[in-house]
């Protein structure tokens, strides 16, 4: 056995010592002194971007010299080739260089200048260096008509709900990379966006954290804490209707700040029915105040509302952002919606019936009690570890999903509960699947040119000027995002004010940041479509008797979303800017 082993590694030896030398190595053996050019670059597109796996090759007088390994960019936009050329070839040759990129225009050859001599070895061997930087322009390929295409089928199926926005974004994500592979393989001109592009597209701070909450809160609903807020509110209102509608109103936008509109929707709606019923009017007199609050307060707070989400891990924006530049307009505006609210509903609430307060204080006392104390204290004291960890986050240099994911594993330890049932009843797989399909189609976009396109199309519209870029952005998210929802909205625009950002003056310092996510969050309230807590409210309604038709819903939130969208104009051109 050991003289087979030393047969083998032996043979190895030889085959080893038999192998071909490349051409290179061969060129480098056999020539002698050489001259060797080291050329180094960045490539960018027309915003100043950089652009990785652009394809990179040299011409010598004419002819293309052949590397051992082509030359491509990095994520930075770099690159870096060493060239070898006989001695004497240099400084007197013709050194070409181009480069190109499906999607993009292939640079024509250009000459390199300014080659410097940099050494000469002991061998004779000469050193040269080199720097020659490209910017590439956009080609509009079959990629950019097919990802523009895709896009918006998945936003009229969704906008229309002829589709499941789930199902509506994973059929168009299929399909771009379907494209891709089945026919960019023959062609460059239909490559719209390979799958590792695809997986760095997905935003995993996005899901963790949304996934993350979903858990907390999931836990925290066991513990009857959301019901009993309800009973504290009549209690507190003591039979006077005003007073409960607008305690309700405060009670859900505070919680939406701190978990989200949907969950607080879902939790609230309810409690608040029964209430209704039990004064004898409708619910909708309650749930369209709610809803509209809830949209107001998400506003306010990096994790309130999934545009601010993507919004905070896309732009490297801390929970503490959110709260200094959005949580005083948002309380402005839910000031001005109680108030708007009240007199819209005041002759509803005229007939309540409100009969004998301490008795029905009494059956809500019984009704909605916490069932769970020791679970309400576990989870009340992780969920504000959390939220003192979204505050310190910026400091920390930790993304809020680390945050969020830590306090749920640790309060599923401590409390016990099935992590089989929560991750099959409370996590809204949906929902997480729709962002990670979402985060797709987008990047197809702008891997194809479509984002770039609007981009410029924007700076030109506003002329360089930061008063009327913040008042397109902030105008079109608010009627954009009443009419398909704000999420895919916002997933589109992220890379357009990230550009924005870097070519108007002023811009720099994030204002058109809190424009796009009080246009596309408050804008969302404008329909009953317009943001998911909407769609929930107006689909728990329906299920409980009481129809509130797209019409009706655009009657009543129209005014107030408008008027919103005012104040906050007046607020980032005279407090922000």
């Amino acid at each position: 056995m050991k003289r087979f082993a030393l047969f083998c590694f032996f043979l190895s030896l030889f085959f080893i010592a038999a192998a071909p030398v490349t051409a290179a190595e061969e060129g480098r053996e056999a020539s002698g002194p050489q001259d060797t050019l080291i050329v180094a670059g960045t490539i960018v597109n027309s915003q100043g971007k950089p652009i990785k796996e652009v394809a990179v090759h040299f011409y010598v007088n004419g002819v293309k010299v052949e590397l051992e390994e082509e030359v491509s960019t990095s994520k930075a936009g770099r690159y870096e080739a060493e060239l070898f050329l006989p001695r004497g070839t240099l400084p007197g040759a013709r050194v070409e260089i181009e480069a190109g990129k499906p999607a993009y225009k292939t640079t024509e050859r250009v000459a390199l200048a300014n080659v410097l001599k940099e050494k000469t070895d002991d061998a004779g061997n000469v050193s040269y260096l080199a720097h020659h930087g490209f910017t590439l322009q956009r080609a509009i390929t079959p990629a950019f008509w097919i990802a523009t295409l895709v896009l918006l089928v998945v936003y009229a199926l969704i906008a229309f709900e002829l589709m499941h926005r789930t199902l509506a974004a994973f059929l168009g994500a299929s399909v771009l990379l379907f494209i891709t592979y089945l026919v960019g393989t023959f062609n460059s001109d239909y490559v719209i966006l390979t799958f590792e592009d695809a997986m760095h597209a997905i935003d995993m701070n996005v899901i963790f954290l949304l996934m993350a909450m979903m858990m907390i809160v999931g836990i925290l609903k066991k513990t009857g804490v959301f019901q009993w807020m309800a009973y504290k509110a009549y209690q507190l209102a003591k039979g006077n209707v005003y007073a409960l509608a607008s305690i309700l109103m405060v009670i859900t936008a505070v919680a939406s700040a701190f978990l989200d509109n949907v969950t607080t929707m879902l939790l609230i709606i309810p409690v608040t029915i029964e209430i209704a019923l039990t004064l004898k009017i409708d619910p909708v007199a309650f749930l369209m105040p709610e809803v509209f609050a809830s949209n107001v307060g998400g506003t306010a707070t990096l994790i309130g509302d999934p545009p601010n989400i993507m919004i905070g891990s896309y732009a490297k924006l801390s929970f503490v952002d959110f709260v200094q530049n959005l949580s005083v307009i948002c309380a402005i505006g839910l000031v001005f919606s109680l108030v708007y609210f009240i007199f819209l509903y005041k002759k509803d609430y005229l007939k309540a019936q409100v009969g004998d307060v301490q008795t029905m204080i009494a059956h809500l006392r019984e009704e909605y009690k916490i069932t769970n104390k020791t679970l309400l204290i576990q989870g009340g004291i992780t969920m504000g570890i959390v939220i003192a960890l979204f505050i310190a986050h910026g400091a920390l240099h930790m993304e809020p999903s680390i945050a969020a994911m830590v306090g749920a594993a640790v309060l599923m330890a401590i409390s016990r509960v099935d992590i089989v049932e929560m991750i099959e009843h409370e996590i809204e797989w949906p929902t997480l699947i729709f962002f990670i399909m979402l985060f797709i189609v987008v990047a197809g976009a702008e891997e194809s040119g479509l984002i770039q396109v609007i981009a410029e199309w924007v700076k030109d519209m506003s002329q360089g000027s930061l008063v009327a870029a913040i008042l397109m952005i902030l105008w079109v998210s608010a009627i954009a995002s009443a009419f398909i929802d704000n999420i895919p909205f916002t997933a589109t625009m992220l890379p357009i004010v990230a550009y924005l950002n870097t070519v108007i003056p002023g811009a720099e310092h994030g204002i058109l940041w809190w424009a796009l996510a009080l246009g596309a969050c408050l804008g969302g309230n404008g329909t009953m479509i317009g943001a998911s807590a909407n769609v929930v409210t107006v689909g728990m309604a329906e299920r409980a008797g009481y129809h509130i038709s797209f019409m009706k819903y655009i009657k009543i939130a129209a005014i107030p979303t408008l008027i919103t969208i005012i104040l906050c104009t007046f607020w980032l051109l005279v407090v922000e800017i």
